[in-house]
Parts: structure tokens; C-alpha cells; sequence
């Protein structure tokens, strides 16, 4: 069953086009990667999907629901959550405060302590710093902690935006394996990285996005294959 589909976007701000024709499938349940250098194209197209760009044409299908045109708050309701590159935590809350906002509109206070749980679950460093100011955690926590934010949510598909731009190697290999770990927890995860070695290791399907078109569509291996493709646009 497919998740979303993006049908023959044209998406820009303003009278800024970027996205040309662009049309990706997203299985439910898999890890779909979005890959590309820098200024491809690649967050306009989650933006596009969240209500934060200018659709001038083509269709954003979640479930076969069109949501091209719906604010980001409609979009969140519908089951979608998105971790944006930047300005995805509160830095002056602590913790547990940032959880608490995000857990907002939940159903009651044992719907907010269940969800806490879960999240905790999947990220028990968190738990560890409940009551650490957000502002001091290291970048890999912080990451963490913006992931976990939208998951208060209990989302169907998560959007990530260049989770692991600037982190550790070491970091990078954590907070990937937690995007793994959601998708046997049965989150479909959308995820657009800059550094394509990182998303073709997790992803199922790969779409290789540049000067705002597809360029690619397929599986990682098949990508691999393609030196014309790697070197190019990749500089792999």
C-alpha cells in the first residue's frame, strides 16, 4: 500500500520554481530516501508535502486523500510529522517540557504518559535527560529529541530532513539506527539526506533528486551501480 504519492509536483516559493514534474512513491511501512547535493530540491519537496511550499501544480496523495493545499497543523492531524533541519527543538525547555508541548491535544494525561513511554522506549537516553535544558544536549541528543517530538504525535509517515547533517560518525550510525528501529516499530519514514552513503545503508527505495527533478528512482543497489550518476551528482 502506498503511504504518499507525489504526483507531477511543480512546487517553489513565490515566483521561485524549484520542483520540476516530481513524482515519488512512498511505500507504507519502508524507509524511502530522497538523495541529492545541496540545493537539489530535496526540503522543498518535504515542505511541499507538509504545507510550508507553493504547489503550483500536481497532486500530494496521503492514503489517496489529497493534502495539497491543507495547513501544517491539518497535515500533523492526518498523521503526518515532519523533523525539520533546523529550529526543531525548544532550547530554553528542558526535556520533559519540550515532550509535554508536543504532547499537546492529546486525549488525556494517561494518553501523554503512555505516549511518553513509548518514546522513551525507543529513545532511553532521553529519559536519562528528562530535566536537561534541550540547549545543552549534544547534537546527536538534540536530533534524538526533535525525532521524538513529532512522535508524540503517533504518526503514520515521518518526514527527516538531514538528520544527521553535521553529527559524529558515531552519532550519525546511532541516530540512524533509530530510523531503523521505527520502521520495525511500522512508522513509514521519508527521509532526505544530503550524504547519500548514510541513506542508501537503511533505505528500501532510493529517489535521486537534482536541479529540481528525479534523476533516479529505484532500489539503493541499482543506484550504486550507476558511477555516471554516483560521480556526478553524488560525488561518490
Amino acid at each position: 500500500m502506498k503511504a504518499l504519492r507525489v504526483l507531477n509536483l511543480n512546487a517553489g516559493y513565490g515566483k521561485i520554481r524549484v520542483l520540476f514534474n516530481v513524482s515519488i512513491e512512498v511505500e507504507e511501512g519502508a524507509i524511502t530516501a530522497v538523495v541529492g547535493p545541496n540545493g537539489a530540491g530535496k526540503t522543498t519537496l518535504l515542505n511541499s508535502v507538509y504545507g510550508l511550499a507553493d504547489v503550483y501544480e500536481g497532486s500530494i496523495l496521503f492514503y489517496e486523500r489529497d493534502i495539497k493545499g491543507l495547513k501544517p497543523h491539518e497535515i500533523t492531524s492526518l498523521g503526518i510529522g515532519y523533523v525539520p533541519q533546523t529550529d526543531n527543538i525548544f532550547s530554553s525547555l528542558t526535556v520533559y517540557e519540550n515532550l509535554r508541548l508536543a504532547g499537546r491535544g492529546l486525549a488525556s494525561k494517561e494518553s501523554f504518559s503512555e505516549r511518553l513511554k513509548e518514546v522513551f522506549e525507543i529513545f532511553p537516553k532521553l529519559e536519562e535527560l528528562v530535566n536537561r535544558k534541550a540547549g545543552t544536549l549534544s547534537g546527536g541528543e538534540r536530533r534524538m529529541l526533535a525525532i521524538a517530538l513529532a512522535l508524540m504525535k503517533t504518526p503514520k509517515l515521518l518526514l527527516l530532513d538531514e538528520i544527521t547533517t553535521d553529527l559524529a560518525p558515531i552519532m550519525v550510525k546511532k541516530v540512524l539506527e533509530k530510523v531503523v528501529e521505527l520502521k520495525r516499530r511500522g512508522i513509514t519514514v521519508l527521509l532526505v539526506e544530503q550524504y547519500a552513503h548514510r541513506a542508501l545503508e537503511i533505505a528500501d527505495k532510493v529517489y535521486l533528486l537534482a536541479s529540481g527533478e528525479i534523476k533516479f528512482a529505484g532500489v539503493p543497489q541499482h543506484l550504486l551501480e550507476r558511477k555516471d550518476l554516483l560521480s556526478l551528482y553524488l560525488g561518490m
